[in-house]
């Protein structure tokens, strides 16, 4: 039996950080959380290719989601993003420029909406939960 895909989860609101890892681990995924870009980069850069997703929240960016986005993806070329936000944000020049490695969920998301967006990510067939 090979070993789940594991998702390393990086927000800055505790509960939903908690709330999310919980329930990603309930699915049979490895789960790590950071609460913080510093964390999520200790975590990223001390395991290269560990991680098969990471889902950011785009208020973590030291500058614009685009710029993180797109540092994430280079300095970890198998990576894939699910990257959400409970303001407007527009990523269609990240969706256009890195097709199939970013997906974008706008806060408030329910646990099925983030499930989907990981389950296309890791390119697995979408299922009920």
């Amino acid at each position: 039996m090979s070993q789940a895909p594991e998702i390393l989860i990086v927000d800055d609101e505790g509960a939903l950080l908690k709330l999310m890892g919980a329930y990603v681990r309930r699915l049979g995924y490895a789960v790590t959380t950071a609460n913080s870009m510093a964390k999520a980069w200790a975590h990223l850069n001390a395991a290269p290719g560990r991680f098969a997703v990471v889902v950011v929240d785009a208020g973590l960016a030291e500058s614009t989601v685009d710029d993180l986005a797109l540092r994430l993806l280079a300095s970890h070329p198998a990576l894939r993003l699910v990257v959400n936000s409970g303001y407007p944000v527009d990523m269609s020049g990240l969706l256009k420029a890195q097709p199939g490695r970013v997906e974008f969920l706008h806060k408030p998301f329910s646990p099925d909406m983030l499930v989907g967006a990981l389950r296309r990510m890791l390119g697995a067939e979408e299922k009920e939960v």
